[in-house]
């Protein structure tokens, strides 16, 4: 079972958190986090995103997809009215990053993002929700309002014994070279996405 194994106050430019570690081993180099705003009121629905690492778009702002721009729009939205963004270390759906690249080269030959996984290989999306659940247990958070367009998160949340309050979009306008990847995810996976956004 994974447990808290640190946590401390860092100040970003959206606001003050507070960053938990989360794992089985104090010695794992790469923790599930809870990013909590210094605001949540937890006597109240609490504002969470399930948010997946994406080293491309978070760390060197790929315009293949709204993943960095996402999480900032999470942490700018629970620095406002409070809430915990869950991060997930889940990279490129669960296919890690060397995977993730030979899908790019793929994707570069006219592939989608869910046919290029599958020509190497692997799942279409192998992620996992269930640990975020338990991250949100471990804090003992037991109402939530959650920011996504995932319905597979949705699912996970009404499948647990966490209410799920109420939903809020976390939608990204598309740009020429997010626009097909933002497709792809309403129309193979789901996504509640609007036609006038993507």
């Amino acid at each position: 079972m994974i447990k808290i194994q640190a946590e401390a106050n860092v100040p970003t430019e959206h606001g003050s958190f507070r960053m938990i570690a989360f794992s089985e081993n104090e010695n794992d180099w790469m923790p599930h986090m809870a990013i909590v705003a210094e605001n949540t009121d937890f006597s109240k629905p609490v504002n969470v995103r399930f948010h997946s690492e994406c080293i491309t778009g978070e760390v060197f702002h790929s315009k293949k997809c709204e993943c960095g721009q996402q999480l900032d729009a999470a942490m700018k939205y629970t620095h406002e009215h409070g809430g915990i963004i869950v991060y997930l270390r889940q990279e490129g759906r669960n296919i890690g990053i060397i995977n993730k690249l030979k899908a790019y080269s793929l994707q570069e030959k006219g592939l989608d993002t869910v046919q290029a996984n599958l020509q190497l290989g692997l799942p279409a999306d192998d992620r996992k929700f269930g640990v975020a659940i338990d991250i949100l247990n471990l804090l003992d958070v037991k109402d939530i309002n959650l920011l996504t367009n995932n319905p597979e998160k949705v699912k996970y949340v009404v499948d647990s014994n966490i209410h799920l309050n109420s939903r809020i979009p976390l939608q990204i306008p598309a740009n020429e070279m997010s626009k097909g990847y933002l497709q792809t995810k309403k129309d193979f996976f789901g996504h509640l996405l609007d036609d006038n956004d993507n």
